[in-house]
């Protein structure tokens, strides 16, 4: 399965090029049309008040992807990457994708990710392509 990511200071680039995944990257101002399923995995810029969270604008460019001529609806799953000491805006991004498409975030990482995190985004883009079903269950 494809993997399809965008990536601000190269952390979740350098994760993607450690898989053996197709890959393409969201790029600012590009219109990319999926054509067949994908997993997305965003790294999370969000802001934090004591009444909201939600992303900042640098990360734009995911969410136009995903509702460009309904990109979403090839999703099968998100994948967050981030650092734990923001704590509750760690994967934000990825929850506020996943509660807004009703799509099942299936994993998480910290940074460019460890091979233990490489080895298992890849065993669950096999299983995926091999027919497994995941659940979405509201992460918000």
């Amino acid at each position: 399965m494809k993997l399809v990511y965008f990536s601000v200071t190269g952390q979740t680039r350098r994760f993607v090029g450690k898989t053996s995944l197709p890959h393409v990257e969201i790029l600012p101002d590009d219109d990319l049309e999926m054509s067949e399923p994908f997993l997305l995995i965003t790294p999370s810029y969000a802001e934090e008040s004591p009444t909201v969270s939600k992303s900042i604008d640098v990360m734009d460019p995911v969410f136009d992807f995903m509702a460009y001529n309904e990109n979403y609806k090839l999703c099968r799953g998100i994948i967050g990457t981030g650092n734990r000491n923001f704590a509750g805006i760690y994967i934000f991004t990825a929850k506020e994708l996943s509660a807004k498409y009703q799509i099942p975030l299936l994993y998480d990482f910290e940074f460019n990710g460890t091979p233990a995190d490489v080895e298992a985004v890849e065993k669950l883009a096999i299983q995926l392509d091999q027919g497994a079903k995941v659940t979405f269950k509201n992460p918000l």
